[in-house]
């Protein structure tokens, strides 16, 4: 089955999935929200079902409009939503020429084979002083070792993951398709694709067991969080 049929098939579970970790939810979308003020025309790449942009929307005022989702199911759920979503891959699809201010790749970047590729198509798309932010699990923080530890074992019931993992972890079906990249990773293929002048923003300082106990305001840095932002700009 692949990727996009995985998502197809769970879309409902992703948006329950955040329903029930509230805190953590509403601390992710704090840190998607730490670099998008004033940030002018924003493509969301991978929007998925489009609660991200409802939430930033609703909470900060902060405007997104146009979206890319592999997913139909999830595509069709975003629209709902209000959203122009082109049905296409992060790599496939054509993000046009000094078209945004802002692209944001909000939760993708471990769900894009060939991030290279699609970073190519954002630089080129975004206008000049543009921004492009990528948020996600490093692949060095603690989620990122638990999720990959739940991927090897192919299940969250397994005894070196007992006491480990959050009452409602994230999907086991979503853990297998994701591949995680260091935080240092994705410094080196922005470097590769043209940008520079790097910031960073980090959130989910707690281990993943105690994550949803609290709802956290991003601090700046990426060597404590377990969710980090890594916003760069197009010279």
């Amino acid at each position: 089955m692949t990727k996009q049929n995985y998502f197809d098939q769970f879309a409902s579970e992703y948006d329950t999935w955040f329903l029930k970790n509230m805190n953590l939810l509403t601390s992710e979308v704090r840190l998607v929200a730490h670099f998008l003020k004033d940030a002018g025309k924003i493509l969301s790449v991978g929007c998925g079902s489009g609660l991200f942009e409802t939430i930033l929307k609703k909470d900060f005022n902060i405007i997104i409009e146009n979206g890319i989702e592999p997913s139909v199911g999830m595509a069709e759920i975003a629209r709902k939503r209000g959203l122009n979503v082109v049905n296409n891959t992060a790599e496939d699809a054509d993000m046009g020429i000094n078209e945004y201010d802002t692209i944001l790749y909000n939760g993708t970047p471990s769900h894009i084979s060939n991030l290279e590729t699609s970073l190519i198509k954002a630089h080129k798309a975004l206008k000049h002083g543009g921004k492009v932010i990528l948020i996600d699990v490093p692949k060095e923080s603690s989620f990122g070792i638990m999720y990959n530890l739940a991927k090897l074992a192919n299940t969250w019931d397994n005894e070196l993951l007992q006491g480990v993992f959050p009452p409602s972890p994230y999907p086991i079906e979503f853990v297998k398709l994701a591949h995680w990249r260091t935080t240092d990773e994705i410094v080196e293929l922005l470097k590769k694709t043209g940008f520079s002048d790097f910031q960073f923003a980090q959130t989910l300082t707690n281990h993943p067991i105690y994550s949803n106990i609290e709802a956290e305001t991003p601090i700046e840095g990426y060597t404590k969080g377990d969710y980090v932002a890594v916003c760069a700009t197009k010279k």
